[in-house]
């Protein structure tokens, strides 16, 4: 068996896609996997409004209450009674930090005005409610 070495030298005019297609497939990958990471609070379901209010605040601090009433500061679940005193600490390290509120559709609205209160016991300012955009 004879081996060809090469036949005609010189430059190949040809692109190789190969590995552009594999680096753009492990950068997709990599996306998919870290982009749900980024959301930030809990999961819930948001409440549709027609009237969204585009004037973003920088990094406000997200307050999560699910549907079966746990409260969520950030990622960390709270407690009842330590809701207050949690929110202080941040509003003592952070003063003037704006609050988002996002409560599941399926509360009533003495849930989230309980959650509203203790939050603004603490020393928020004021709250805001995260809603989604009706279509």
């Amino acid at each position: 068996m004879a081996f060809s070495t090469g036949g005609k030298k010189g430059l190949r005019n040809d692109i190789n896609v190969t590995p552009l297609v594999d680096v753009v497939l492990v950068l997709l990958i990599i996306f998919m996997v870290i982009t749900p990471m980024l959301q930030r609070g809990k999961d819930v379901t948001l409440p549709k409004s027609s009237a969204v209010d585009e004037a973003k605040k920088a990094d406000p601090l997200v307050v999560s209450v699910t549907e079966d009433r746990r409260v969520w500061i950030e990622s960390e679940e709270v407690q009842d009674g330590e809701l207050e005193a949690r929110a202080a600490e941040i509003f003592a390290k952070n003063p003037g930090k704006p609050v988002m509120l996002k409560g599941d559709e399926r509360l009533t609205v003495g849930d989230v005005r309980k959650v509203m209160h203790h939050v603004h016991m603490a020393g928020a300012r004021g709250v805001a409610l995260a809603v989604q955009e009706r279509k």
